[in-house]
């Protein structure tokens, strides 16, 4: 079970944010206690200079995208890369937080400091990492946190073609393997995460949303009651369309 850290003394919440702002608050840290309570919260960090550097911002999107069970399209063409990879839980996850960090693709704003901290909430047992492996090489993945049956994405990425879309449905497999509802954040939509069936909700109700999944038990495969060395995604969720 994750290990709760010691709380922040930080006051983090987007209540009364103007809507449609999306930066809702200037400062704080990033030890694991202040994440988390972010987290719980509507809130997630990142940077405001250049390239993630401080100060540190806090954002609560208004409309916050978000895919819910049931929502997942898995296309013919993406069911058919699925069967050439192999998903894994939570064995190389810092080497996810490095990919997802590549400057070359757009992930500059993970800073040294920011994958620090979601190591450190990684070592306590709130940050995971679903990974697209092909021939033993890792070729794409995702890293976020899991309070409750809320699942925060953080960033993904691919090294091959379809490998962070099957991150994602195989995400959505962990997710669903208890039968129990869940909400898994994007932060905000993009025609790609779109096609994956994503939807924009607005930010009372995603409020809404997270103060009843963080209060909920986390999934079993949170709670290590799966082994996750081998979680290959086989028969993917979602119908093709």
């Amino acid at each position: 079970m994750p290990i709760e850290p010691p709380p922040t003394p930080w006051h983090l919440t987007a209540e009364g944010a103007t809507p449609g702002d999306d930066l809702v608050g200037i400062g704080a840290d990033l030890e694991p206690g202040t994440v988390l309570r972010a987290y719980r919260s509507g809130l997630f960090p990142m940077g405001l200079g250049v390239d993630g550097a401080p100060p540190l911002g806090w954002w609560s999107p208004d409309p916050r995208g978000v895919l819910l069970p049931g929502d997942l399209h898995v296309s013919r063409s993406l069911r058919r890369s699925l069967r050439r990879f192999e998903l894994r839980v939570d064995t190389a996850f810092e080497d996810v937080v490095a990919g997802c960090a590549d400057p070359s693709r757009d992930g500059g704003w993970i800073t040294p400091a920011v994958a620090t901290a979601y190591t450190r909430l990684h070592e306590l047992g709130w940050a995971h990492s679903v990974e697209v492996w092909r021939d033993g090489e890792l070729v794409g993945g995702l890293y976020g946190l899991a309070v409750g049956r809320l699942f925060a994405a953080e960033s993904k990425f691919r090294r091959v073609t379809d490998a962070s879309k099957a991150a994602v449905v195989g995400l959505v497999q962990v997710l669903s393997e208890d039968g129990m509802p869940w909400v898994l954040d994007v932060q905000w939509s993009t025609p790609h995460l779109a096609s994956l069936g994503v939807r924009e909700v607005p930010r009372t109700a995603y409020l809404r949303m997270v103060a009843a999944a963080v209060a909920q038990e986390l999934p079993e495969r949170w709670r290590g009651v799966h082994d996750n060395t081998s979680h290959v995604v086989r028969e993917s969720p979602g119908a093709p369309r």
